[in-house]
């Protein structure tokens, strides 16, 4: 068991899978991993909403009943059109930070408090008070905190409804999906400035909408609008704005809502693989949708004693799998799924030590 497990450990922050799909393609790229783990997974925290009910500048809101599980964070700048300075900035990562080992969190929307704007990008005037060497120190704090944002665990909806210049529509190309106001401009406008997109924008557009078009739209710092948003691939739905302004949060909230019934640990481990498999070649990337997969099998079938697993206090699959195993001496695993969870390096030896202690045969 040991020299199986050896070296695998615990990778991007949660299961590493990248390194067990290494174990089966030595084409895997070399990954930053995020940085936490599945110590933090176990442990919540929100020790940031005290900070942001005074602060008022990022609004965290929970909500509750038929939404159970779905967080918002609200930009309200209003002063400053939701401008990205040192200090949202701050609070947007410490907001990441708690969320991301929050295993109640099951989807996060950004969304803007003040109506017109999402965001428009940097504290131009905050910037012009800086020191030239304090300039690339906040690049650099922007670029990790939307980081942060792309890394966290559990889908993340953009609610666009209003203009998204520069660093603000770098935020959204950091969410999983982006819903917008037909109304709504967007546009990576660095150029009109004498700089470039620094926040990740030369690097995810191109992934977005493509190579050509991303250079297109970058070059000229061209402005679009959410039909035509939706027209290249840039926004996955365009809504027409409302009275009060919120369409684009609304139908937002509505695809959370969706999300709720799945499996969390599956949803989870799906977009593992999804990010992961993207950046890496078709081969590697079947790897690691066969080490995520793996994840799962043990799973109870029936839908009782599924949604049992799902209620499990335990975050991590094999934990899951290993509690529900010990309570069911009689489940047997098939060769097949076997060998794939010795494979499979996301997992913990004390879960497997624990499911073979409590009879599982193959």
């Amino acid at each position: 068991m040991a020299a199986a497990l050896g070296g695998l450990g615990l990778l991007h922050g949660r299961f590493r899978l990248a390194a067990a799909a290494a174990a089966t393609s030595s084409a895997l790229g070399t990954r930053t991993p995020v940085r936490g783990g599945a110590a933090a997974f176990l442990s919540a925290g929100r020790s940031y909403g005290s900070e942001a009910k005074e602060e008022e500048e990022l609004r965290v809101r929970y909500l509750d009943d038929e939404h159970k599980g779905i967080v918002v964070l609200g930009l309200n700048r209003s002063h400053a059109k939701n401008a990205l300075n040192k200090n949202l900035l701050k609070m947007m990562s410490k907001a990441v930070d708690a969320l991301k080992s929050d295993k109640k969190v099951r989807t996060v929307i950004f969304r803007s408090e003040v109506p017109g704007i999402f965001c428009a990008g940097a504290d131009l005037k905050e910037r012009a008070k800086m020191h030239s060497s304090e300039v690339g120190s906040f690049v650099s704090k922007a670029r990790a905190t939307i980081n942060e944002m792309a890394n966290l665990p559990v889908p993340t909806i953009a609610a666009i409804d209003g203009a998204a210049l520069g660093g603000g529509l770098e935020l959204a190309l950091a969410c999983d999906i982006r819903v917008a106001a037909s109304s709504a401009k967007m546009g990576l406008v660095e150029t009109k400035l004498a700089i470039i997109p620094g926040a990740g924008g030369t690097q995810r557009l191109p992934r977005t909408i493509g190579v050509s078009l991303a250079k297109e739209l970058i070059f000229s710092a061209r402005i679009v609008d959410g039909e035509e948003a939706k027209s290249i691939g840039l926004i996955s739905h365009v809504v027409e704005q409302n009275e009060a302004g919120d369409a684009a949060y609304r139908r937002a909230l509505a695809l959370a809502k969706e999300f709720l019934p799945q499996g969390p640990v599956a949803m989870r481990v799906a977009k593992l693989a999804i990010d992961q498999g993207m950046e890496v070649d078709l081969v590697t990337g079947l790897a690691i949708e066969e080490a995520c997969y793996a994840q799962s099998i043990g799973m109870p079938v029936t839908s009782e004693k599924r949604q049992k697993c799902y209620d499990c206090d335990m975050l991590l699959p094999m934990f899951c799998c290993a509690n529900w195993i010990s309570e069911n001496s009689e489940f047997t695993l098939g060769p097949v799924e076997a060998k794939s969870i010795w494979n499979c390096m996301g997992q913990s030896a004390g879960a497997l030590i624990l499911g073979l202690n409590a009879g599982m045969r193959t």
